[in-house]
């Protein structure tokens, strides 16, 4: 090699043993051990990396030895080889402490503790760091207590068709049976929920735990028609009103554990929140109740078996009024939850819920306007056994989200509302919603049917209708037809459908009225985008196209002819807006507005009605 030319045997020498010397470098004599304890700490990391194709180590470690009564630390004796495969076993340098060293040990009374001993402060009125009134540290033993506030406000201006006072009306002229539309809403809740409970939450539910949350409420209301707040026609055109009401009071008893899993069996008495779903559709209310739930197959299932009443509500504010007593109007519920069948993600449901109502007695509500009878039809008080069975399904298939909803109600009613007569109650609904993610888009599809009862004489009471619905869908009360309440004018004192409700059930109110199935029922089509904008600016889109699945006990209802069955579409669209990008601040605008089809204007007119809504939420 010319590179090497002139190189003499000398330096070629010199110039190997530069490269072969770190192998060996700690040699201090043909067959002297050397011990990696007394190596520069450098040099030790030199001598015992692996080397490929070499000897794991130049140096080896001795024996450690501990004397048993003084605790002290000894390396004498070379440790025997070990094959090549095998990586070293290092000691820490430093000696382990003698038995005097070890200071005496002292009882904690629990783990929570120990956060206290490193300095952590405790700041009730911060609900991101540890806070004892959060449920981050015992208030004694393993007891703990929990407070929630929540303050919801509510601004509307809305347009709802209403009608001209009968006695009376705020302007004179007004020969119309529909009048001015204009209406304001200011409302109010500031919820407040205490929680004591003893036990773990993490693996398994509590062992106790007492839940109290009451609403405090004030609203107001102004319209441009008497008698749209009152009876009675000297309250004018505004009312101001205010409730406490009580949401949740219960008690819970986790009564065992089934596996080792933490499978469990619980029993809750009391006022609690139940939905018989998960979007609302049937049954979504805090009646007073006993529930047994529990869960079997390491969570796989859940099950719930409970008895509830209703409550009375009160009228302007839609929250418990525990004045009075309670209803007549039982439901039973029966419910299995199956996670990931039919597949992996996805939640399947079965529920058989029997409503057994026997309000035999007439009942006014806060403002003296009647409630029960429905002031519609024979105007006759009613009893009824309903059952509805079951299926519900939520989660996703792949990329594709899915909620799906189907019942079938079944029973009968005496003193039908129209026919005065028994009727068999034969009835279904089915709701579907799915929608994909694009990125920070998700695009969604939603269809509703609510069957409609064709002829309201005929012994068969085919029109669906829910016990309490709340329904999360379509825009849920982003939507002019989901949020507002439309009266029937001119055929009841009845509304077509409910303020917060999808269904056109002809009932008085969903709060103090009872279910009618006889009803024209509810068509919806529609679709709907939800945009994340930013991480805490929202978007949402929804257009959904609305229908009466029949129109016969409309026309019998009002005495009209020839209604026709579109009612239009309804346009929305919400901005949410979530500043510190979490639940504790939610601002949301939205407005909606109602393209009327020919069959709404046959019921109110040529107007296109809208609702402009802000709400702000502040939850600690």
């Amino acid at each position: 090699m010319p590179a090497l030319a002139g190189v003499s045997t000398l330096g070629l020498a010199l110039l190997l043993g530069t490269v072969v010397t770190p192998q060996t470098a700690h040699a201090q004599g043909e067959g002297e051990v050397v011990y990696c304890d007394d190596l520069d700490p450098r040099d030790r990391a030199r001598s015992t990396r692996r080397r490929a194709g070499g000897s794991n180590r130049d140096c080896t470690y001795r024996e450690t030895t501990v004397d048993a009564e003084t605790g002290e630390v000894t390396r004498e004796v070379p440790v025997a080889a070990r094959p090549r495969s095998v990586l070293p076993r290092r000691y820490s340098d430093i000696p382990r402490p003698t038995a005097e060293q070890f200071v005496e040990k002292v009882a904690i009374p629990d783990r929570w503790r120990i956060v206290n001993a490193l300095g952590y402060a405790d700041n009730w009125w911060d609900p991101y760091n540890q806070n004892t009134i959060k449920g981050d540290r015992p208030i004694h033993d393993d007891w703990f207590f929990n407070v929630t506030a929540i303050s919801d406000s509510v601004l509307e201006f809305r347009e709802v068709p209403t009608p001209v006072g009968v006695q009376s009306t705020d302007r004179p002229g007004s020969l119309d049976v529909l009048g001015e539309t204009e209406q304001y809403l200011f409302n109010q809740n500031v919820a407040v929920e205490l929680v004591y409970y003893q036990g773990d939450t993490v693996f398994r539910p509590p062992d106790w735990e007492f839940r109290f949350t009451p609403v405090f409420n004030y609203n107001y209301t102004e319209l441009d028609e008497i008698l749209g707040v009152n009876a009675d026609p000297a309250d004018g055109v505004t009312r101001n009103d205010n409730h406490v009401g009580i949401q949740a009071a219960f008690v819970d008893k986790h009564l065992r554990d089934v596996s080792d899993r933490y499978d469990f069996d619980s029993v809750r008495v009391g006022i609690q929140p139940f939905s018989s779903d998960f979007r609302g559709f049937l049954f979504q209310d805090a009646p007073f109740g006993v529930r047994l739930f529990g869960t079997r197959d390491n969570n796989r299932f859940q099950y719930n078996l409970a008895w509830f009443r209703r409550m009375e509500k009160d009228t302007n504010s839609g929250l418990n009024d525990v004045s009075e007593d309670l209803r007549d109007d039982d439901v039973f519920v029966a419910n299995l939850y199956w996670q990931d069948f039919p597949q992996l993600g996805f939640f399947s449901q079965a529920s058989l819920i029997y409503n057994r109502n026997r309000e035999d007695e007439v009942f006014y509500d806060t403002n003296d306007l009647i409630q029960r009878p429905a002031s519609v039809g024979e105007e006759r008080l009613r009893e009824y056994d309903v059952w509805y069975l079951g299926y519900n399904g939520d989660g996703h298939f792949g990329r594709l989200n899915l909620t799906t909803s189907f019942y079938a109600a079944f029973g009968q009613e005496e003193d039908a509302v129209f026919s005065g007569r028994e009727s068999d109650i034969e009835a279904f609904f089915f709701a579907a919603e799915p929608s994909m993610d694009f990125d920070w888009i998700r695009a969604r599809l939603s269809f509703l049917y609510g069957s409609g009862d064709d002829d309201p004489f005929d012994g068969k009471s085919e029109g669906f209708d829910a016990i309490f619905e709340n329904p999360q869908f379509a825009g849920a009360d982003t939507s002019y037809y989901i949020r507002q309440g439309l009266p029937l004018i001119g055929g009841g004192r009845v509304a077509l459908s409910q303020r917060n409700g999808v269904l056109n059930s002809l009932r008085s109110s969903k709060e103090h009225g009872q279910s009618n199935f006889t009803n024209p029922g509810i068509i919806l089509a529609g679709g709907g985008v939800d945009m994340d904008l930013l991480p805490e600016l929202r978007l949402s889109l929804n257009a959904n196209y609305l229908a009466f699945a029949e129109t016969g006990v409309l026309e019998v209802a009002r005495q009209q002819a020839n209604v026709d069955s579109e009612i239009g579409v309804d346009l929305s669209a919400a901005v949410i807006w979530r500043p510190f990008m979490s639940q504790n601040v939610v601002v949301r605008v939205s407005y909606a507005q109602m393209l009327a089809g020919q069959g709404y204007k046959d019921l109110y007119g040529d107007e296109d009605p809208y609702s402009l809504l802000c709400n702000v939420i502040l939850t600690f």
